[in-house]
């Protein structure tokens, strides 16, 4: 890949066409063969979460799935093959599951990261990806996510909703999300209750926070502020953001 790698040890153990664990502080990526087969991740949803919070299976279905397939790393394949599933379904779930956990578990940090040769995943393999393509789809969330509203600490921070101003509108899905974001549930917390992927979460949170629906907690400057009116400006102001920008611009004519 052109750009820096996200985990140089992924880049290398798929070269190797390693299979095992590799361990990093935001979760595990499980390998065959140097491909990704599975991601797990505190932070985000499991395909448990996604399938039966979301109403697709029922969880006794899911649970009979785990203790007759669990111990053979095949309840992918006993999920289809009971009928429970299609096989498509399954796949684009997994698949969601997968991006999703392995956007947390690639996370910049500063812990030790590690790998466990032969180490596997009860749930099985279901669609190879490529670590490639997993770095790639990692970089482009990051990007996408700070392209959308530039401030990480809504990711992390309890999601506060705003009253909206005339005539302003969101969809169904956002809609749901503040219905249920009662001021202390972070966004993790509202994907696992909505049986949503994490990252889809966090992109809807940001998204109300550029409109202004979602409170976006202040991060201290770097620097003092300069000594202009709008620095007095109190914290709740909910134009804060916009008159950071127009003091940017302001300061670069001076």
């Amino acid at each position: 890949m052109s750009r820096t790698a996200v985990s140089p040890m992924l880049v290398r153990l798929a070269a190797e066409k390693a299979t095992g664990a590799l361990l990093r502080d935001h979760g595990t990526l499980y390998l065959v063969d140097g491909r990704v087969v599975h991601a797990e991740s505190p932070a985000a949803p499991g395909v448990d979460v996604l399938l039966t919070t979301g109403g697709r299976l029922p969880r006794e279905g899911w649970d009979e799935a785990v203790d007759r397939a669990g111990a053979h790393r095949a309840v992918g394949r006993f999920l289809v093959d009971s009928g429970r599933l299609h096989d498509g379904e399954l796949e684009i779930c997994h698949l969601g599951a997968v991006f999703d956990a392995a956007f947390f578990a690639l996370s910049p940090t500063s812990g030790p990261t590690r790998f466990r040769y032969g180490v596997g995943h009860w749930f099985g393999t279901v669609r190879p990806v490529s670590a490639e393509a997993v770095e790639r789809e990692t970089v482009r969330r990051r990007e996408l996510l700070d392209a959308v509203w530039p401030y990480a600490a809504v990711d992390t921070a309890p999601v506060v909703p705003r009253p909206a101003s005339p005539g302003q509108t969101v969809g169904a899905r956002q809609r749901a999300l503040l219905a249920a974001a009662d001021g202390e549930r972070t966004p993790a917390e509202l994907a696992r209750l909505l049986g949503r992927p994490a990252f889809h979460t966090l992109l809807d949170v940001r998204r109300l926070a550029a409109a202004g629906l979602v409170e976006t907690p202040l991060e201290s400057p770097p620097t003092p502020p300069p000594p202009t009116p709008l620095s007095a400006l109190p914290v709740a102001d909910p134009d804060i953001a916009l008159l950071r920008r127009l003091r940017d611009a302001l300061e670069a004519h001076l």
